[in-house]
């Protein structure tokens, strides 16, 4: 019985593009701006959509050598963590769009093939410097998703009201 990983994907694609409760998805917030919009940041403190995108799209690869591996190489410190936005304005808006996109199919194929004790085996996190149950990172990566989804919507709230006046 794999009924909690269904769950998980279910709700990673609810996020993306189904009908999550809070009413916004991935798709939604992409949707509502132009791609000159998505490297701006509406302040100087804030990350733009670009570099929140290559943000979970960097996390959502080392989720997928923590699944393949055992364990991870990305850090909090790490620079790919967070990329410059000149550098990710080089690869351009629809190439981090699809990257991240793909990032999210790897890791639902790769729990796919997964049951629901796998949850409960162990890697080594290299952040939190112990063994962990893969439910602790995969929960996490879905918290993760919902966080920065919220962080989009303000920064993607601020640009249009920047914009319009």
């Amino acid at each position: 019985m794999n009924s909690n990983i269904k769950a998980i994907i279910r709700q990673l694609n609810e996020l993306q593009k189904g009908k999550p409760w809070v009413g916004e998805t991935f798709e939604k917030k992409f949707a509502a701006i132009t791609a000159k919009e998505a490297f701006k940041r509406p302040l100087p403190h804030l990350h733009s959509v670009a570099e929140l995108i290559a943000h979970l799209t960097s996390w959502r690869k080392d989720m997928i050598l923590k699944i393949q591996t055992g364990k991870g190489s990305l850090t909090t410190d790490s620079h790919e963590n967070w990329p410059t936005n000149s550098e990710l304005e080089s690869i351009g808006w629809e190439k981090l769009k699809e990257a991240y996109k793909k990032s999210l199919s790897d890791v639902i194929m790769l729990l796919q093939s997964k049951d629901d004790q796998f949850l409960d085996e162990h890697y080594y996190d290299i952040d939190f410097k112990g063994t962990y149950p893969y439910s602790f990172a995969i929960e996490g990566m879905l918290h993760h998703d919902i966080y920065h989804l919220g962080q989009m919507g303000l920064v993607i709230k601020l640009i249009k009201e920047n914009a319009e006046g």
